[in-house]
């Protein structure tokens, strides 16, 4: 699998595509949680579609709108496949009890690891 690594800048932009599934620069701009200046958010997607290869774009009128070429799950699990590698050796389990460890879990995020170990389980 291709390694998608996104900055933080990037995937900010990437929320808001993926998120209104299409997206002209000044929608994104209007849509960000945090000010960036339109041609920073023109450079980035500019980078997302060239570079990165996450983002098509499409002339429609005088602007470009750009959508996702890669789904939110895809680059979520490259960078925790990445985050595996580096941080804990490549071993999965290291990688959860951490998670688990934090305090930022809460009741129903218990619950839902529950069911997905409990389906893990049937299948093997």
């Amino acid at each position: 699998m291709t390694k998608l690594h996104l900055t933080k800048c990037e995937l900010e932009v990437m929320d808001i595509v993926w998120k209104k599934g299409r997206a002209t620069v000044q929608e994104v701009v209007d849509s960000l949680e945090r000010p960036l200046a339109y041609t920073t958010v023109m450079t980035t997607l500019k980078i997302l579609d060239e570079t990165r290869n996450v983002v098509h774009k499409k002339k429609e009128g005088r602007a470009f709108v750009y959508e996702p070429a890669v789904s939110r799950e895809k680059v979520s699990r490259s960078m925790a496949d990445d985050l595996t590698q580096r941080l804990f050796g490549g071993s999965v389990k290291s990688l959860v009890l951490s998670l688990v460890g934090s305090d930022s879990m809460s009741q129903s995020d218990i619950e839902e690891l529950k069911q997905a170990i409990q389906s893990l389980e049937k299948d093997v």
